[in-house]
């Protein structure tokens, strides 16, 4: 079984998002190559789950990662960080040896 956790942080921020957006509307986290890294990390807001989506839900909210992108973020966990540098979300990644100072992008 996949893993992928959503912090009780994230869940609040991600709902109060889709409050914003349409009725099924889920928060979409996959993995590019690019960045600074050799991979980063690209949100989007869908209402598609697609065939080969995985679902992870907590209190209310639902984060789909499509199959290829759980193959590098195995074990993660998505986290809203609001600190003196600014707020956003931002994966805690047990696979990536080494990311850049932005948060966003990763090596394995």
């Amino acid at each position: 079984m996949q893993q992928f956790a959503i912090t009780e942080s994230a869940a609040a921020q991600i709902s109060k998002i889709l409050a914003q957006e349409a009725a099924g509307s889920c928060l979409r986290v996959a993995v590019q190559g690019g960045g600074c890294s050799g991979f980063s990390y690209v949100f989007s807001i869908d209402s598609d789950k697609a065939d080969d989506d995985l679902t992870f839900e907590r209190d209310g909210v639902t984060v789909l990662v499509d199959e290829m992108s759980i193959q590098y973020m195995e074990g993660s966990e998505i986290d809203w960080v609001d600190d003196m540098i600014g707020a956003s979300f931002q994966i805690k990644n047990p696979n990536a040896t080494a990311s850049c100072g932005c948060g966003t992008s990763f090596d394995i």
